[in-house]
C-alpha cells in the first residue's frame, strides 16, 4: 500500500495534483439547502457521483473549510442541482463565501423544501445518510428522495480550470 508517508513514493505537490486532475472533465453541481431561519444556502461542487441504485444513493465531497456544509449537515437534507450551460453566474455566486448568494438566482422549493434552481439539467432531492472523513474533505452520502431532469438542457462542464460545454459530433 502506498501512502504519502512512504519516502519511496512521496505524494505529488498540491499544484501538480490539481493540474493533472484538472484534465478530468466534471459536471458542476450546486448543492442547496435551507438554514435554521428557512433562508436558502448553497455551494458549488464538482465532486459529485452516483453511489448505489438499491437503495438510491449519491455522494458529494465538500471541503472541510466550507462554511455552508455545516448548515446543510445540520438541516439533514439537500438538493443537488446539475448546472446547465449558461449558468456560470450561478456557479460563481454560490462559490463565494458570505453575502446573499441567492440574490439573483431564481429557484423554487423542492420536495424537502430545499432550493431547486430554475433551468438546471437535473435536480436530486436527498436526505443525509452518512458523512465520512476524507483528508481535507468530507464524503457525504445522500439517500435520494426525489429527482427530475430536463432532457433538452446541456450540462455546464469544468475542464482545465475553465467552463466548457458539450459539442455534438
Amino acid at each position: 500500500m502506498l501512502t504519502s508517508a512512504d519516502p519511496r513514493h512521496p505524494a505529488p505537490d498540491s499544484a501538480r495534483f490539481r493540474s493533472v486532475l484538472g484534465h478530468f472533465p466534471s459536471g458542476i453541481t450546486a448543492i442547496t439547502s435551507r438554514d435554521a431561519q428557512g433562508g436558502p444556502v448553497g455551494m458549488t461542487v464538482a465532486s459529485f457521483t452516483s453511489v448505489s441504485l438499491d437503495p438510491p444513493l449519491v455522494a458529494f465531497l465538500p471541503g472541510k473549510t466550507s462554511s455552508t456544509f455545516p448548515v446543510i449537515a445540520e438541516r439533514g437534507t439537500f438538493c443537488v442541482n446539475v448546472l446547465a450551460t449558461g449558468q456560470e453566474r450561478i456557479c460563481s455566486a454560490l462559490s463565494v463565501s458570505g453575502g446573499d448568494k441567492f440574490a439573483e438566482v431564481a429557484w423554487r422549493s423542492g420536495p424537502n423544501g430545499d432550493p431547486v434552481i430554475d433551468g438546471v439539467v437535473a435536480w436530486i432531492g436527498c436526505t443525509v445518510e452518512a458523512v465520512h472523513d476524507a483528508g481535507d474533505h468530507y464524503i457525504v452520502i445522500g439517500r435520494v428522495n426525489d429527482l427530475d431532469a430536463d432532457s433538452t438542457a446541456s450540462p455546464l462542464l469544468f475542464f482545465r480550470s475553465g467552463y466548457n460545454q458539450l459539442v455534438s459530433a
